[in-house]
């Protein structure tokens, strides 16, 4: 069998041969990097998901070009804000029961063939953008949510934790924790809070322990996921998105197609 990675002369050369590779042979060497690998981690973003139904943020067809008249005085990147939570909480929960309830939604062949990667022990971990739990839903086990899960809820002022029901459930329209009175809010990082400590530096191990990186359904437009890729400085990096992604010129296989696609003819 044909191998495709071997030790090159220089980083240019590598990358040169292995974008010189028709598809087959692209496929062929995604799937020898991933067998030759000792940490691969997965960074994706909100394409990962599109597959599944739920809408990214800031394409055409995205959660930020919805029109709603309740909503239309407010800029989107507000109504996912701090300050709206505070301010306007009645806003806020009627946007986020609007449009980020995700409890329905399925993994598609993206979630899946990363789940199988992991239970193969070929993937370190996952680094995701996304809030909607379907990494964990396919079975993947070390899932970094760096913005946090619509699928958890807590109360602001004691802390007691809540299931996913309870916020799209309840018919105030500011929830309130049953034992002290208090808002319960998502467990999401919203528009000018921190990200969450434990997942963020949990993120970042993976990356410095990582030598195959790959990064699917992201732009890297949004400010963390671009901080984390700039971490890593591993052997290999694969991109599988359908647009531009910053950081192709340093990758040594791109795919600009169906994530769930490219992910699972590289798994199989």
């Amino acid at each position: 069998m044909k191998e495709y990675i071997r030790d090159f002369l220089s980083e240019r050369e590598k990358i040169k041969y292995l974008r010189s590779l028709d598809e087959e042979e692209k496929f062929a060497a995604c799937r020898e990097l991933l067998e030759k690998a000792e940490g691969a981690v997965f960074l994706g973003g909100a394409g990962v998901s599109t597959e599944s139904g739920i809408p990214d943020f800031r394409s055409k067809d995205g959660l930020y070009r919805k029109k709603d008249k309740r909503f239309g005085k407010y800029r989107p990147e507000y109504l996912l804000s701090s300050e709206c939570l505070h301010k306007k909480p009645e806003v806020f929960f009627a946007y986020f029961r609007a449009n980020l309830d995700c409890r329905h939604f399925q993994p598609n062949e993206a979630h899946k063939a990363l789940a199988e990667l992991e239970a193969k022990g070929r993937l370190s971990g996952i680094i995701t953008q996304n809030i909607d739990g379907l990494h964990q839903k396919a079975g993947s086990r070390n899932v970094q949510e760096i913005h946090g899960s619509a699928l958890r809820c807590y109360c602001s002022y004691c802390r007691k934790e809540y299931g996913p029901d309870f916020i799209f459930e309840s018919q105030d329209p500011v929830p309130k924790c049953p034992e002290c009175g208090h808002m319960v809010r998502p467990d999401v990082t919203l528009y000018g809070e921190f990200l969450p400590d434990p997942a963020y530096d949990n993120a970042i191990q993976l990356l410095r322990q990582a030598d195959l990186l790959i990064i699917g359904g992201t732009s890297l437009a949004v400010g963390s996921a671009a901080q984390l890729a700039h971490i890593y400085h591993g052997k290999h990096l694969i991109i599988v998105n359908k647009g531009k992604t910053k950081l192709e010129g340093k990758a040594d296989l791109i795919f600009h197609d169906s994530i769930g696609k490219i992910l699972d003819l590289c798994v199989h």
